[in-house]
């Protein structure tokens, strides 16, 4: 009996040829992955995304018609299953912020390793989150810039509320948190606000920075 191994399925968004070819010369030599479709602007990847169910979208964060992070907030919206992983040349801490902030579940930069993008790809994929070495050094320490001399005071999360913040922070829907964890999703966005409040964070950017800071996402 043969077994037919299930492929991870990637769309390429990025404008130039190029770095899309090499792309998909990389992922193709996976046994593990296939190339879906690539896209060559942010609106031509929100579209693929309906058309090709991929499920994971390699994004450049400066793309043409719509941005990278305007293509990851509508990608997210319209289609939570799907994650999405930053791909840029950029390394400020601003970048990082807006592709997390629009539902990206990784942050990687061109320069690394060919090897480095694969396992990202991986992470994200399996529902983690991925953060260059580098960026994450920088959102630690804006972090850590932004903490009050009263940060060791904060009350303790309670066990669900300590659950759904670290399954936010690697990436998860309030949807697949509920089912994950047998709750409604009026339950967990409670759950999620209790923990917000109590930790002081305003924004999804602002929990991917605690978890970070805390060694959640190593």
């Amino acid at each position: 009996m043969v077994v037919m191994m299930l492929k991870l399925r990637i769309l390429l968004a990025d404008d130039h040829a190029i770095v899309r070819e090499g792309l998909k010369a990389l992922i193709s030599r996976q046994p593990d992955m296939e190339v879906v479709g690539e896209a060559v602007d942010g609106l031509e990847a929100v579209a693929l995304a309906h058309a090709c169910a991929p499920d994971v979208v390699v994004i450049d964060v400066s793309m043409p018609i719509l941005s990278g992070g305007e293509a990851t907030a509508r990608i997210r919206r319209e289609l939570p299953a799907i994650r999405v992983l930053a791909l840029s040349v950029h390394d400020e801490v601003g970048y990082v912020r807006q592709l997390l902030e629009a539902g990206a579940s990784g942050y990687i930069l061109k320069r690394l390793a060919a090897d480095a993008l694969i396992a990202a790809i991986r992470s994200v994929a399996a529902g983690g989150v991925y953060l260059d070495p580098l960026v994450a050094g920088l959102v630690v320490a804006e972090a850590v810039g932004r903490a009050s001399s009263g940060s060791e005071d904060r009350p303790a999360l309670s066990e669900r509320e300590n659950d759904v913040l670290r399954m936010i922070a690697q990436g998860y829907s309030n949807k697949e948190i509920a089912a994950v964890l047998s709750l409604s999703v009026k339950t967990v966005e409670t759950y999620k606000a209790r923990a917000m409040e109590k930790l002081a964070l305003d924004s999804r950017v602002a929990i991917v920075r605690f978890a970070v800071e805390h060694g959640w996402l190593t």
